[in-house]
């Protein structure tokens, strides 16, 4: 019989539904403008949690806003409180039914998400506001339920605000263990979203029935959870049984120290309604000992003091409930209760009516003996007016400023992050939506507060952060796969008749992992035919499908591949080089003149002569040593000149210009003389290595074919940067075939260089010093250990890399495996470093205007004193000026003879 009653109530909803609401009808009202009473609804569990405080809250509300005849101007509140039980679904239906057909303007409630999502609907049609203080679930928008007005904190703030703690403890999976409902669901997919924009990720969830679940069923959840990786765990549950599922973690030995435990506000919840949790003989406390949680956070204030002292000395009294604490969702519920009291009395001032429309086709759903009158319901005509008016509310009330935006929710969310520790809570900090996480209560940088987190007291009251994961303890060892290299063994090499590999990459690998605070068992899994080098992007690709759990050898670092993995810290550089052969220059009988380009000998040599001629020139007047016959005087010319180059001249110079050039052109002898020296002794005492090959750049503009290593990145990173087509790499697997390409040359049948890692030919080298590396290294690349994308094994793996370098380790494997001969760290000299005449020019413009102008004051001084002499002389007979050839006689003449 009742299972019949209740498919009868389903099928009147339906019906409902399906006949819908009409618009217009007689009035259920009185007309006047305000009426002396409001009906109001209430929708909760009276035995939760978060129930039990909002009913005391609630009737605290409507019992202060009736006794204050200034609020609604003489209307009184007329509140029907119905519960739900325990049943977020069906009773909560039957509840919103009654509550509508009594002539109801706004409904305060209800408690649970899902219950939200169903009674929105009825709202929506009957246009009738919910005001629901505890439905956090971020999926219930203003855009699909108009009418429900969200006056507590969404969770997606609160999702922000774990995700910023893990971020802030620089962890990347979490495992979410939440309730298997809307409320849950929803709030763990917004925790998904909001951790991806960190990097971070959900690696495992662990859903909870809501209803009717046994302590085997959550234990069999929470060995799951023990056995993953993870070992940061987010609790997204109801305040109702939560504490059933820490104490089971706790009798698994998962409240210790390597977890990291974020409840959500439920337990901040329990804790503030429950007081005597907070004894030190309570058991439940031990549970959930060093667990973070977070509550909402309200700023403190005079009317908030004034009420929970009132709680605290009245109100639980009333009631009596002494044990029962004021929780958060008691203050929101309580400012709802007014809100609605300020919307309402806005309602009235702007000339709202309650008016409601009857449905005449309800009438024939009425039955003998129902409790549910639903012809007499009817929709609320004033209710879009009485929602804008609930939306349009801003004032203070004891949870802080309540003020809507434009989605419906509550503005600036803010949270306190809360310790669990000892008997009692410590909060070690804020998060804001404006700021996220900080110390104090104010905005960071303030001087009173600063961005972050006090430190965390973590389960096993330890204070070092837990690393946030372990290797799983399932049994399975670590997957790690190693190229079947058939070269440079010195890398990576099987031993004969093993399993086990040996060589410099796996001896840094297994040093990493005696790094390591924490055990991890592993294999080694070969990848190759053993006949040629694997290829290492098809390797790199096994851990992409699960293949392998890391990949460990001779592996370059490149953007592409980091595309598909994670990689450590680089363990060793190894950029590309051009190896090719060279051959060492023998000293020649003309050595001597290498030094000197031919055109700086040649400018040298002119300028000898030129300083010659010009200091004779200034010198002949005065100086009776630049006097004589013609041969004589070029004799003298020579011998001054290149004597200056020793400083060797015995002539003296007596004009002031002919000193002025020689001085000049002494300090020139004296550079040129020591860059020559320096350059020759560098010639003689270097050994000179040629090559044809002089580097990258002229393999680039010539089509001799080129040497690669094959497997590597080489071929694809010449092809697309260098546009070298792809004909003229040749791929080898063996050493013996690079030297026997190299020996051959382009002409007969091999290449003209090798590209390859430097890492790969300094070991070619170090045995084979007819070869050597030419040009620069034109890469700079390192090789890592491969892991799959967001792997922690990757971060702690670089972090024992750099504890390797600091020590010193990695550079006593390096040597052990890798020590280089002197061939390997010789490289061929490109061409001699010959000293050219651009190196000189200002030296020699120097030079060639002091020789300018001494000469031109020369030719002045002399063109007048020419002049002077023919003037007054009485004796001589000025020449004609027709005759200029006997003019010019007259000027040599006269420049010829010796000044007293």
């Amino acid at each position: 019989m009742e299972k019949y009653k209740m498919i009868k109530v389903w099928v009147l909803v339906i019906v409902m539904f399906y006949n819908g609401f009409p618009s217009k009808g007689t009035s259920n009202s009185n007309n006047v403008t305000r009426p002396s009473t409001v009906n109001i609804g209430a929708i909760f569990s009276f035995n939760s949690t978060i129930g039990g405080v909002a009913k005391i809250a609630i009737q605290a509300a409507i019992d202060d806003i009736n006794s204050n005849a200034t609020i609604l101007n003489g209307t009184k509140f007329n509140i029907s409180m119905q519960d739900t039980k325990f049943s977020p679904g069906f009773l909560g239906i039957i509840d919103s039914l009654i509550l509508m057909e009594k002539g109801t303007v706004a409904i305060i409630g209800p408690q649970y998400s899902e219950m939200a999502h169903v009674i929105s609907h009825i709202a929506n049609e009957m246009q009738v506001p919910l005001l629901s203080f505890a439905a956090t679930d971020p999926t219930l928008t203003s855009l699909q339920f108009p009418y429900f007005v969200r006056t507590t904190q969404s969770d997606l703030y609160q999702m922000s605000a774990v995700a910023d703690i893990v971020g802030h403890f620089q962890w990347r999976d979490v495992i979410a263990i939440f309730i298997d409902d809307d409320h849950g669901r929803n709030g763990v997919a917004a925790l998904g979203d909001k951790l991806a924009e960190k990097r971070c990720k959900i690696s495992y969830k662990a859903p909870i029935k809501p209803n009717n679940i046994s302590q085997e069923e959550i234990t069999n959840a929470l060995i799951k959870v023990a056995l993953m990786e993870s070992k940061v765990i987010v609790l997204h549950l109801l305040p109702d049984f939560g504490l059933t599922v820490l104490k089971i973690a706790q009798s698994l030995g998962m409240i210790k120290s390597g977890y990291a435990w974020i409840a959500t506000d439920w337990l901040s919840t329990i804790l503030d309604s429950n007081p005597s949790l907070l004894l030190s003989t309570s058991s439940a406390m031990n549970d959930m000992q060093g667990v973070i949680t977070l509550r909402m956070y309200t700023p403190d204030s005079e009317i908030k003091r004034n009420f929970m002292s009132r709680w605290k000395t009245n109100l639980t009294h009333v009631n009596d409930d002494h044990h029962l604490g004021l929780n958060i969702f008691g203050l929101y519920v309580y400012d709802t209760v007014w809100t609605l009291a300020y919307a309402l009395d806005a309602f009235f001032r702007s000339g709202g009516t309650l008016k409601f429309s009857n449905d005449s086709s309800l009438n024939t759903l009425r039955g003998d003996g129902d409790t549910l009158h639903l012809d007499t319901m009817g929709m609320f005509l004033n209710g879009s007016m009485l929602l804008q008016k609930i939306l349009e509310v801003n004032r203070t009330g004891l949870t802080g400023r309540i003020e809507f935006a434009q989605d419906g929710n509550l503005i600036q969310s803010s949270y306190e992050i809360i310790n669990v520790i000892g008997t009692g809570v410590r909060r070690i900090g804020y998060w804001s939506e404006s700021y996220g996480l900080h110390t104090g209560e104010e905005v960071p940088n303030n001087g009173n507060s600063s961005e972050g987190l006090y430190g965390v007291i973590w389960p096993g009251q330890t204070t070092q952060t837990p690393r946030g994961w372990v290797f799983a303890s399932n049994g399975r060892h670590l997957r790690i796969g190693v190229p079947l290299r058939v070269s440079y063994h010195e890398f990576v090499s099987r031993i004969e008749g093993t399993d086990m590999f040996g060589g410099y990459c796996i001896d840094v690998f297994i040093a990493a992992l005696n790094v390591l605070p924490y055990t991890i068992p592993y294999k080694f899994v070969p990848f190759g035919d053993g006949r040629t080098d694997p290829v290492m992007s098809e390797l790199l690709k096994q851990i992409t499908i699960g293949a392998f759990d890391a990949v460990i050898g001779d592996i370059t670092i490149t953007t592409n591949r980091s595309k598909i993995v994670d990689f450590t810290q680089p363990y060793i550089e190894s950029g590309l080089v051009v190896v090719a052969p060279i051959k060492e220059l023998k000293s020649s009988a003309w050595a001597f003149l290498i030094p000197f380009t031919p055109m700086m000998w040649f400018v040298t040599g002119m300028l000898f002569l030129i300083v010659g001629v010009v200091v004779w020139i200034l010198e002949r007047p005065f100086n009776d040593d630049f006097r004589g016959p013609i041969r004589r005087q070029l004799v003298t010319i020579i011998w001054f000149s290149f004597s200056t180059l020793v400083f060797a001249h015995k002539e003296k110079t007596v004009s002031t210009l002919g000193r002025l050039v020689l001085i000049i052109w002494l300090f020139v002898v004296l550079i040129l003389s020591s860059s020559y020296t320096a350059s020759l002794t560098s010639i003689l005492t270097v050994e000179k290595l040629s090559s044809p090959v002089k580097g990258i750049e002229s393999l680039v503009v010539n089509n001799d074919r080129i040497g690669i290593m094959s497997g590597t990145y080489a071929e694809n990173y010449l092809s697309e940067v260098f546009n070298i087509h792809r004909s003229r790499l040749v791929p080898f697997n063996s050493l013996s075939e690079f030297e026997k390409a190299l020996k051959d040359g382009h002409d007969n049948g091999g290449v003209a260089a090798i590209i390859a890692e430097r890492a790969y030919m300094e070991l070619f080298l170090s045995t084979r010093c007819e070869f050597g590396i030419v040009g620069q290294e034109f890469t700079k690349m390192g090789w890592g250990f491969a892991f799959p994308r967001d792997s922690p094994l990757a971060i702690d793996m670089s972090t024992a890399i750099l504890k390797l370098s600091e020590n010193g380790d990695l550079q006593r494997i390096h040597d052990k495996w890798l020590t280089r001969s002197a061939c390997s760290s010789e490289g061929a000299k490109q061409g001699i470093d010959r000293l050219e005449t651009k190196s000189f020019w200002g030296l020699f413009l120097l030079i060639g205007i002091a020789c300018f102008i001494a000469l031109l004051c020369y030719l002045i001084r002399m063109t007048y004193r020419f002049r002077r002499h023919y003037s007054n002389s009485t004796n001589l007979e000025v020449p004609s000026s027709s005759s200029c050839s006997s003019c010019l006689k007259s000027f040599f003449s006269f420049v010829n003879e010796k000044e007293k």
